[in-house]
């Protein structure tokens, strides 16, 4: 497995990290209270799975692009990631508590479907980048 097929299952995984903590960790926190404690129950987790999600889903996302030439896969993650910096730049502060999760887990979701489909056309067109 190279480095293409890791970077995409890994940012795969970090918008399905960053969703489930917008949706699930409201709920986990109402039935456990003492998870507040800890640092994921911070409003600087976005932020820092933010750090996280950028250079891995660019270097993604744009070695992909450059080797199937589907500017369109480009598009659709970096709009996501776009969305994903103004949910954590504006926050709930503007945004509302509801606004800046829809943000997120839409941007999540856009980068993560973006990275699905650059794996889906490798498959597709038998490129040795995901081998």
């Amino acid at each position: 497995m190279n480095s293409q097929s890791v970077t995409d299952r890994v940012a795969i995984g970090l918008s399905f990290l960053c969703t489930l903590h917008c949706l699930a960790l409201p709920v986990l926190v109402a039935l456990l209270p003492s998870l507040t404690a800890f640092a994921f129950a911070d409003e600087s987790f976005h932020l820092w799975m933010l750090v996280a999600v950028l250079p891995i889903s660019v270097f993604a996302l744009t070695m992909g692009c450059r080797k199937h030439k589907r500017y369109q896969i480009l598009w659709v993650g970096f709009s996501g990631l776009a969305v994903m910096i103004a949910a954590v730049v504006l926050g709930h502060d503007f945004l509302g508590e509801a606004g800046e999760k829809t943000l997120t887990v839409v941007g999540a979701a856009m980068v993560a479907y973006g990275h699905f489909l650059n794996q889906k056309l490798c498959r597709a067109e038998e490129c040795s980048c995901h081998d």
